[in-house]
């Protein structure tokens, strides 16, 4: 009888351990998510709404509606968004659409070609245009020895000056999520338009662009939320009055309690307004149907000698323009005596020997940071991508709203929301989060979590669950099941989010910025850090740097995703 009901214990306790597993979790991972994204956005909020007593007011809402200093800013910054979101869709889609619907001499080449412009921060990219196309750059200097003139042409210090760097950095973004909706549009809806005599640019627009509407929405979102958010890039080019530019210096002066307030205040309304932008764009998906009856390849299109060579025109033109802060920064981290001159005098090492060897902090600590965030992103983000593709288990659907969410929340203000939620001392520590390195790791972990749960579950759809089914009919579930049939099936997608996750990482700038201390610096805040002391040298070197590091992530993950990478985004 000892023997039987010991024998029978294991069976009864079994299923108990099997559900409290699962269980211990997903409550886990809720505590990470409300601890480190939901509390510091809800305690920014708060701020907003109170006042130095801790009252709740509208009264800082009201102030900020009458200064039409921010008021200007507010404009400013939507019509810089909306600006960039047209500039980009303009671009993306034609090479998208190039790229997918036609063949022509140097195609494959421009397909890897046009991944580059992302690969680097806008912050990289402005430092580049300014050396090439500043007053003093290249441009200017060759234009005033060739022809004489006077004065130098603003070609990027303004309004018009964001716009571009952000619209060339950008654009792949667009191409990225158009592309695979390009590619999987039936041919049946394009014939039956054509049957009916809609033709060409009826055609384009009436049935082809409609339907890759998913796809484009996403993109057109990222740009926005990344335009919106961006401010080391309007401070380098001298523009002020655009939201993140003033929740940055409001923030950082320490000084005046109002100021400080208002940048508070300003970094509230970014996060609303990202989160109208995404409901809005949700809904708008939502209200339509975009499935298709069939998933067959569009074939491409050989196109004309005469088409061919617009073709090549075009995206030459467009690379090399896009090309411009490269060749900037390369010249600029190896060049001496570059003043009033159309390229450097002469040429050394010396700026990377002083940001590698004299100062390997930036270095040291971006892959320290990075690599412990993604790691972060892994232990929390496959198991996401589980919950959201196998299971049914509430909150699932907050659960992926939420991950969609880090998405559409700016950079600079979860980098305040951090300073306002663990500027105090932690029980029994007595030091505060912010006071500890460990929470530059934190930020990126959240603010890349959506690139790794979007790898996982892609592969985990393409994963059938008869695999998983067949493993437990043997005995294997759970984690064994996981490890041994599910994991070795998606490890490809695990890994692709992964390196999309390590490579934004080391390109963080808005988050980091706030929260950095002194021997904390990564690569990027080396940059802005450099830049604004005036050694514009060694911010082009710590820029090359970062350009290489995420060349090689691309190659990497191009290699391993293929044609797929385009999914990481949409």
């Amino acid at each position: 009888m000892t023997r039987e009901t010991t024998s029978a214990s294991p069976s009864v306790a079994s299923p108990r351990a099997g559900r409290f597993g699962p269980a211990l979790g997903v409550g886990l991972i809720w505590l990470f998510l409300a601890l480190f994204l939901v509390y510091p956005l809800a305690r920014i909020l708060y701020d907003a709404f109170s006042d130095d007593a801790g009252r709740l007011t509208l009264g800082n809402f009201v102030e900020f509606a009458r200064d039409r200093f921010y008021l200007r800013s507010l404009v400013n910054s939507l019509l810089l968004g909306l600006g960039t979101v047209a500039a980009t869709s303009v671009l993306g889609f034609a090479v998208a659409f190039l790229l997918v619907r036609f063949d022509f001499v140097g195609r494959n080449l421009f397909s890897y070609l046009t991944l580059i412009p992302i690969i680097s921060p806008p912050l990289v990219g402005v430092l580049g245009f300014t050396f090439i196309m500043g007053r003093a750059g290249t441009v200017n200097v060759l234009l005033e020895d060739w022809f004489g003139l006077a004065r130098p042409v603003n070609f990027v210090y303004g309004l018009h000056g964001v716009l571009l760097v952000e619209t060339l950095h950008l654009f792949p973004m667009i191409t990225l999520n158009v592309v695979d909706a390009l590619a999987k549009i039936d041919p049946a809806l394009e014939e039956a338009a054509e049957s009916v005599g809609a033709r060409g640019w009826t055609k384009l627009v009436t049935i082809t662009l409609p339907l890759t509407t998913p796809g484009y929405v996403a993109g057109a979102l990222l740009v926005f939320i990344w335009t919106f958010s961006d401010f080391a890039t309007p401070l380098v080019l001298g523009v002020h009055d655009l939201l993140a530019s003033q929740a940055y210096l409001n923030i950082v002066q320490f000084v005046d309690r109002r100021l400080f307030r208002m940048g508070i205040v300003i970094s509230a309304l970014m996060v609303a307004l990202a989160v109208v932008f995404l409901i809005a764009a949700r809904r708008y998906v939502a209200i339509k149907d975009y499935s298709s009856l069939s998933y067959s390849k569009v074939p491409r299109r050989r196109l004309s000698p005469l088409g061919q060579a617009g073709a090549v025109a075009f995206l030459s033109a467009l690379m090399l323009l896009s090309f411009v802060p490269y060749l900037g920064v390369a010249l600029a981290s190896v060049g001496r005596g570059w003043s009033l001159t159309p390229f450097p005098v002469r040429y050394t090492f010396l700026y990377f020997e002083r940001v590698i060897v004299e100062t390997p902090k930036y270095i040291v600590n971006s892959f320290l940071y990075s690599g412990l965030a993604v790691a972060l992103c892994i232990v929390v983000g496959v198991p996401i991508a589980w919950i959201l593709a196998r299971t049914r288990v509430p909150g699932r659907d907050t659960l992926d709203g939420l991950n969609t969410l880090i998405l559409a929340i700016p950079g600079t203000a979860i980098g305040i929301a951090y300073v306002r939620a663990f500027h105090f001392e932690l029980p029994g520590l007595g030091w505060a989060l912010t006071s500890l390195w460990i929470v530059l790791p934190l930020v990126l972990a959240i603010r890349r979590l959506p690139y790794t749960v979007r790898g996982s579950y892609a592969s985990l759809l393409l994963v059938h669950r008869s695999m998983e089914e067949a493993a437990a009919s043997v005995g294997a579930r759970g984690w064994r099941s996981f490890s041994d049939i599910t994991l070795p099936l998606i490890w490809r997608g695990v890994l692709v989010g992964s390196l999309f996750s390590f490579m934004t990482s080391l390109q963080e700038a808005s988050a980091v910025l706030f929260l950095s201390l002194g021997g904390w610096e990564t690569i990027t805040v080396g940059i802005f850090s450099f830049y604004i002391a005036g050694s514009a040298n060694e911010a082009a070197a710590l820029g090359v740097i970062l350009i290489v590091v995420a060349a090689v992530s691309v190659i990497v993950i191009n290699r391993i995703a293929g044609t797929r990478m385009g999914g990481m985004f949409g």
